[in-house]
Protein backbone atom coordinates (compact mmCIF):
# COMPACT_ATOMS: atom_id res chain seq x y z
CA UNK A 1 0.00 0.00 0.00
CA UNK A 2 1.43 2.75 -0.71
CA UNK A 3 0.19 6.27 1.07
CA UNK A 4 1.58 9.19 -0.95
CA UNK A 5 4.18 10.32 -3.53
CA UNK A 6 7.60 8.70 -3.38
CA UNK A 7 10.26 10.89 -2.02
CA UNK A 8 14.15 10.00 -2.27
CA UNK A 9 16.09 11.76 0.53
CA UNK A 10 20.03 11.49 1.32
CA UNK A 11 21.66 10.69 5.17
CA UNK A 12 24.35 13.04 5.86
CA UNK A 13 25.82 11.10 8.34
CA UNK A 14 28.16 13.76 10.83
CA UNK A 15 29.76 10.36 12.36
CA UNK A 16 31.94 10.01 9.29
CA UNK A 17 32.30 13.38 7.82
CA UNK A 18 33.48 16.84 8.61
CA UNK A 19 31.01 19.89 8.30
CA UNK A 20 32.68 21.39 5.59
CA UNK A 21 32.86 17.77 3.37
CA UNK A 22 29.51 16.60 4.88
CA UNK A 23 28.28 20.16 3.30
CA UNK A 24 29.02 19.54 -0.12
CA UNK A 25 27.54 16.51 -0.17
CA UNK A 26 24.45 17.78 1.01
CA UNK A 27 24.30 20.11 -1.96
CA UNK A 28 25.59 17.87 -4.15
CA UNK A 29 22.54 15.41 -3.18
CA UNK A 30 20.16 18.56 -3.88
CA UNK A 31 21.85 18.78 -7.37
CA UNK A 32 21.53 15.24 -8.63
CA UNK A 33 17.43 15.52 -8.41
CA UNK A 34 17.13 14.22 -4.37
CA UNK A 35 14.04 15.32 -2.73
CA UNK A 36 15.54 15.89 1.00
CA UNK A 37 18.81 16.07 3.21
CA UNK A 38 18.48 14.09 7.28
CA UNK A 39 21.88 14.96 9.06
CA UNK A 40 22.02 12.55 12.35
CA UNK A 41 22.84 15.18 15.25
CA UNK A 42 25.55 13.37 17.50
CA UNK A 43 27.58 14.45 20.50
CA UNK A 44 29.86 11.62 20.19
CA UNK A 45 30.54 9.29 16.63
CA UNK A 46 29.94 5.80 17.04
CA UNK A 47 33.85 5.38 16.54
CA UNK A 48 36.76 7.13 17.73
CA UNK A 49 38.66 7.00 15.10
CA UNK A 50 37.97 9.34 11.89
CA UNK A 51 35.08 9.83 13.68
CA UNK A 52 33.32 13.35 13.63
CA UNK A 53 30.63 14.98 15.42
CA UNK A 54 28.81 18.20 13.70
CA UNK A 55 26.98 20.11 15.74
CA UNK A 56 23.99 19.45 13.67
CA UNK A 57 21.91 22.60 14.38
CA UNK A 58 24.55 25.18 12.89
CA UNK A 59 25.22 22.58 10.28
CA UNK A 60 21.79 23.02 8.65
CA UNK A 61 21.54 26.90 8.84
CA UNK A 62 24.68 26.16 6.40
CA UNK A 63 23.32 23.73 3.80
CA UNK A 64 19.90 25.37 4.26
CA UNK A 65 21.94 28.63 2.89
CA UNK A 66 23.64 26.28 -0.13
CA UNK A 67 20.51 25.08 -1.18
CA UNK A 68 17.53 26.10 -2.15
CA UNK A 69 14.71 23.23 -2.73
CA UNK A 70 15.44 20.00 -0.99
CA UNK A 71 13.98 19.55 2.39
CA UNK A 72 16.12 19.83 5.43
CA UNK A 73 15.89 18.28 8.56
CA UNK A 74 17.28 15.78 11.95
CA UNK A 75 17.30 12.38 11.87
CA UNK A 76 17.47 12.36 14.46
CA UNK A 77 17.29 15.12 17.43
CA UNK A 78 16.31 14.53 20.86
CA UNK A 79 15.08 17.50 23.00
CA UNK A 80 15.28 15.89 26.38
CA UNK A 81 18.67 16.46 27.48
CA UNK A 82 21.36 18.04 26.21
CA UNK A 83 18.92 20.28 24.62
CA UNK A 84 15.82 21.57 26.72
CA UNK A 85 12.52 21.56 25.04
CA UNK A 86 12.39 25.24 24.73
CA UNK A 87 16.28 25.33 23.33
CA UNK A 88 14.59 22.96 20.21
CA UNK A 89 11.70 25.32 19.69
CA UNK A 90 13.71 28.13 19.59
CA UNK A 91 16.58 26.31 16.84
CA UNK A 92 13.63 25.22 14.80
CA UNK A 93 11.54 28.30 14.51
CA UNK A 94 14.12 30.40 13.45
CA UNK A 95 15.63 27.65 10.78
CA UNK A 96 11.87 27.83 9.80
CA UNK A 97 12.08 31.57 9.18
CA UNK A 98 14.83 31.07 7.28
CA UNK A 99 13.98 28.52 4.85
CA UNK A 100 9.98 28.09 5.14
CA UNK A 101 8.44 25.15 4.24
CA UNK A 102 11.36 23.45 4.06
CA UNK A 103 12.78 22.30 7.58
CA UNK A 104 11.58 19.08 9.48
CA UNK A 105 12.41 18.58 13.09
CA UNK A 106 12.72 15.06 13.47
CA UNK A 107 13.47 13.82 17.23
CA UNK A 108 13.65 10.44 19.05
CA UNK A 109 14.31 9.19 22.60
CA UNK A 110 17.89 9.15 22.48
CA UNK A 111 21.50 7.24 23.00
CA UNK A 112 23.39 7.22 26.23
CA UNK A 113 26.59 7.71 23.93
CA UNK A 114 25.66 11.12 22.99
CA UNK A 115 23.46 11.89 26.17
CA UNK A 116 25.90 10.65 29.54
CA UNK A 117 29.25 12.46 28.15
CA UNK A 118 28.08 15.89 27.58
CA UNK A 119 26.05 16.14 30.52
CA UNK A 120 27.25 13.10 33.25
CA UNK A 121 23.73 12.01 33.76
CA UNK A 122 22.57 9.01 34.75
CA UNK A 123 20.77 7.33 31.75
CA UNK A 124 17.33 6.76 32.82
CA UNK A 125 15.24 3.98 32.62
CA UNK A 126 13.06 3.88 28.85
CA UNK A 127 9.88 4.76 30.90
CA UNK A 128 11.09 7.83 31.70
CA UNK A 129 12.34 8.67 28.77
CA UNK A 130 9.52 8.42 26.71
CA UNK A 131 7.72 10.14 29.46
CA UNK A 132 9.99 13.07 28.63
CA UNK A 133 9.58 13.07 25.02
CA UNK A 134 6.32 13.28 25.12
CA UNK A 135 6.05 15.89 27.37
CA UNK A 136 8.76 17.85 25.19
CA UNK A 137 6.87 17.80 21.47
CA UNK A 138 4.14 19.23 23.83
CA UNK A 139 6.09 22.12 24.84
CA UNK A 140 7.49 22.63 21.55
CA UNK A 141 4.97 22.70 19.66
CA UNK A 142 3.56 25.86 22.18
CA UNK A 143 5.96 27.71 21.96
CA UNK A 144 5.96 27.78 18.57
CA UNK A 145 1.61 28.51 18.92
CA UNK A 146 1.25 30.45 22.34
CA UNK A 147 3.11 33.40 23.37
CA UNK A 148 3.93 34.36 27.30
CA UNK A 149 3.80 30.56 28.27
CA UNK A 150 4.09 29.38 31.52
CA UNK A 151 4.90 26.21 31.61
CA UNK A 152 4.45 23.16 34.38
CA UNK A 153 5.17 20.19 33.43
CA UNK A 154 6.67 16.99 35.34
CA UNK A 155 10.08 17.15 33.65
CA UNK A 156 10.13 20.93 32.10
CA UNK A 157 8.80 24.67 32.92
CA UNK A 158 8.96 27.88 31.55
CA UNK A 159 8.22 31.53 32.68
CA UNK A 160 6.40 33.49 30.53
CA UNK A 161 7.93 32.15 27.40
CA UNK A 162 7.50 33.78 23.74
CA UNK A 163 9.34 32.11 20.79
CA UNK A 164 9.68 35.43 18.94
CA UNK A 165 11.14 34.43 15.72
CA UNK A 166 8.78 31.63 14.85
CA UNK A 167 8.39 29.65 11.98
CA UNK A 168 7.06 31.21 8.86
CA UNK A 169 4.85 28.25 7.37
CA UNK A 170 4.56 25.03 10.23
CA UNK A 171 7.46 22.96 10.75
CA UNK A 172 6.60 19.31 10.70
CA UNK A 173 7.88 16.76 13.61
CA UNK A 174 8.62 13.40 12.59
CA UNK A 175 9.16 10.80 15.46
CA UNK A 176 11.43 8.02 15.14
CA UNK A 177 10.20 5.01 16.84
CA UNK A 178 11.64 1.16 16.86
CA UNK A 179 9.03 0.20 19.09
CA UNK A 180 5.24 0.02 19.26
CA UNK A 181 4.84 2.74 21.57
CA UNK A 182 6.67 5.55 19.86
CA UNK A 183 5.45 3.92 16.37
CA UNK A 184 1.81 4.79 17.77
CA UNK A 185 2.76 8.19 19.20
CA UNK A 186 4.66 8.89 15.65
CA UNK A 187 1.15 7.91 14.41
CA UNK A 188 -0.93 10.27 16.51
CA UNK A 189 1.06 13.49 17.15
CA UNK A 190 3.99 13.04 14.34
CA UNK A 191 3.44 14.91 10.75
CA UNK A 192 5.79 11.91 9.88
CA UNK A 193 7.28 8.97 11.36
CA UNK A 194 11.28 7.28 10.78
CA UNK A 195 12.90 4.04 11.39
CA UNK A 196 15.64 2.00 10.22
CA UNK A 197 15.31 -0.90 7.81
CA UNK A 198 17.70 -4.02 7.82
CA UNK A 199 15.71 -5.33 10.85
CA UNK A 200 14.09 -8.39 11.81
CA UNK A 201 10.83 -8.11 9.04
CA UNK A 202 8.12 -8.91 11.38
CA UNK A 203 9.27 -5.69 13.57
CA UNK A 204 8.25 -3.84 10.32
CA UNK A 205 4.93 -5.82 9.49
CA UNK A 206 3.42 -6.86 13.28
CA UNK A 207 5.10 -3.99 15.33
CA UNK A 208 6.00 -1.03 14.03
CA UNK A 209 2.98 -0.25 10.99
CA UNK A 210 0.66 -1.84 13.13
CA UNK A 211 0.75 0.78 15.84
CA UNK A 212 1.69 3.72 13.36
CA UNK A 213 -1.91 3.20 12.02
CA UNK A 214 -3.17 2.41 15.78
CA UNK A 215 -1.73 6.50 16.23
CA UNK A 216 -3.57 7.70 13.25
CA UNK A 217 -6.48 6.18 13.21
CA UNK A 218 -6.49 7.24 17.46
CA UNK A 219 -6.26 11.00 15.99
CA UNK A 220 -8.74 11.13 13.44
CA UNK A 221 -6.23 11.43 10.84
CA UNK A 222 -6.24 9.52 7.18
CA UNK A 223 -3.41 6.95 6.63
CA UNK A 224 -1.58 9.77 3.75
CA UNK A 225 -1.41 12.87 6.60
CA UNK A 226 1.76 10.92 8.06
CA UNK A 227 4.58 10.83 6.01
CA UNK A 228 6.23 7.14 6.15
CA UNK A 229 10.35 7.87 5.87
CA UNK A 230 12.76 4.81 6.59
CA UNK A 231 16.50 5.20 6.31
CA UNK A 232 17.63 2.83 3.58
CA UNK A 233 20.87 1.27 4.40
CA UNK A 234 22.69 0.83 0.92
CA UNK A 235 26.17 0.01 0.50
CA UNK A 236 25.84 0.01 -3.79
CA UNK A 237 28.79 -0.08 -6.07
CA UNK A 238 30.33 -1.45 -9.20
CA UNK A 239 32.42 -3.39 -7.37
CA UNK A 240 30.78 -5.64 -4.88
CA UNK A 241 33.92 -6.33 -2.90
CA UNK A 242 34.20 -2.49 -2.11
CA UNK A 243 30.21 -2.31 -1.50
CA UNK A 244 30.74 -4.85 1.06
CA UNK A 245 33.73 -3.68 2.70
CA UNK A 246 32.55 -0.14 3.25
CA UNK A 247 30.14 -1.82 5.59
CA UNK A 248 32.71 -1.99 8.06
CA UNK A 249 33.35 1.53 9.55
CA UNK A 250 29.52 0.92 10.63
CA UNK A 251 30.09 -2.13 12.36
CA UNK A 252 28.65 -0.72 15.29
CA UNK A 253 25.34 -1.06 13.91
CA UNK A 254 24.88 -4.56 13.81
CA UNK A 255 25.85 -4.56 17.14
CA UNK A 256 22.67 -6.46 19.32
CA UNK A 257 21.20 -4.00 22.00
CA UNK A 258 23.00 -6.16 25.08
CA UNK A 259 26.19 -5.89 23.15
CA UNK A 260 26.71 -2.08 23.65
CA UNK A 261 24.04 -1.23 26.72
CA UNK A 262 25.79 1.64 28.28
CA UNK A 263 28.81 1.81 25.71
CA UNK A 264 29.23 5.74 25.68
CA UNK A 265 32.66 5.98 24.76
CA UNK A 266 33.26 6.22 21.04
CA UNK A 267 36.90 4.07 21.40
CA UNK A 268 35.20 1.25 23.24
CA UNK A 269 32.25 0.96 20.59
CA UNK A 270 34.59 0.86 17.78
CA UNK A 271 36.35 -1.64 19.54
CA UNK A 272 33.46 -3.91 20.10
CA UNK A 273 32.24 -3.35 16.26
CA UNK A 274 35.87 -3.98 14.68
CA UNK A 275 35.50 -7.10 16.38
CA UNK A 276 32.82 -8.12 14.07
CA UNK A 277 33.36 -9.99 10.82
CA UNK A 278 32.86 -8.11 7.70
CA UNK A 279 29.87 -10.16 6.68
CA UNK A 280 28.27 -9.65 10.24
CA UNK A 281 28.77 -5.75 9.82
CA UNK A 282 26.90 -6.13 6.62
CA UNK A 283 23.97 -7.86 7.90
CA UNK A 284 21.75 -4.69 8.68
CA UNK A 285 22.77 -3.29 4.55
CA UNK A 286 21.73 -3.93 1.15
CA UNK A 287 24.92 -4.89 -0.57
CA UNK A 288 24.69 -4.67 -4.23
CA UNK A 289 26.29 -4.24 -7.44
CA UNK A 290 23.84 -4.70 -9.50
CA UNK A 291 21.34 -1.99 -10.05
CA UNK A 292 17.96 -3.98 -10.64
CA UNK A 293 18.83 -6.40 -7.39
CA UNK A 294 19.31 -3.37 -5.00
CA UNK A 295 15.94 -2.09 -6.54
CA UNK A 296 14.27 -5.28 -5.50
CA UNK A 297 15.41 -5.19 -1.88
CA UNK A 298 14.55 -1.47 -1.47
CA UNK A 299 11.06 -2.29 -2.88
CA UNK A 300 9.96 -4.33 -0.40
CA UNK A 301 10.23 -1.56 1.97
CA UNK A 302 7.64 0.58 -0.90
CA UNK A 303 5.33 -2.87 -0.78
CA UNK A 304 5.18 -2.22 2.76
CA UNK A 305 3.80 1.40 2.55
CA UNK A 306 6.92 3.54 3.08
CA UNK A 307 7.26 6.37 0.96
CA UNK A 308 10.25 8.31 1.90
CA UNK A 309 13.56 6.98 1.73
CA UNK A 310 16.28 7.99 2.88
CA UNK A 311 19.61 6.29 1.62
CA UNK A 312 22.73 5.84 3.89
CA UNK A 313 25.63 5.10 2.15
CA UNK A 314 28.69 3.32 4.58
CA UNK A 315 31.56 4.10 2.12
CA UNK A 316 34.16 7.02 2.45
CA UNK A 317 33.39 8.34 -0.99
CA UNK A 318 29.76 9.48 -0.86
CA UNK A 319 30.01 11.94 -4.16
CA UNK A 320 31.02 8.60 -6.25
CA UNK A 321 27.65 6.88 -4.21
CA UNK A 322 25.29 9.93 -4.56
CA UNK A 323 26.45 9.69 -8.59
CA UNK A 324 25.99 6.20 -8.97
CA UNK A 325 22.31 6.10 -7.44
CA UNK A 326 21.17 9.10 -9.13
CA UNK A 327 22.64 7.51 -12.42
CA UNK A 328 21.12 3.88 -11.74
CA UNK A 329 18.54 3.56 -8.99
CA UNK A 330 16.94 6.49 -8.78
CA UNK A 331 15.48 6.60 -11.88
CA UNK A 332 14.46 2.89 -11.55
CA UNK A 333 12.74 3.76 -8.25
CA UNK A 334 10.65 6.29 -9.30
CA UNK A 335 9.84 4.74 -12.69
CA UNK A 336 8.54 1.87 -10.97
CA UNK A 337 6.84 3.72 -7.98
CA UNK A 338 7.13 7.34 -8.43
Amino acid sequence: MKHAPLKLGYKASAEQFGPTELLEYGVLAESLGLDSVWTSDHFQPWRHTGGHAPFSLAWLGALGARTSRVLIGTSVLTPTFRYHPSVVAHAFGTLGSLFPGRVILGIGTGESLNEVPASGMVWPEQKERTARFKEAVDLIRRLWTEERLSYEGTYYRTEKATIYDRPALPVPIYIAGAGPVMAKFAGEKGEGFICTSGKQWELYTDTLLPNLDAGIAKAGKRPGDVDRMIEIKLSFDTDRERALQDTRYWGALALKPEEKVNVEDPIEMEKLADALPVERAASRWIVSSDADEAVAAIARYIDLGFNHLVFHAPGPDQARFLELFSERIAPKLRAAHG
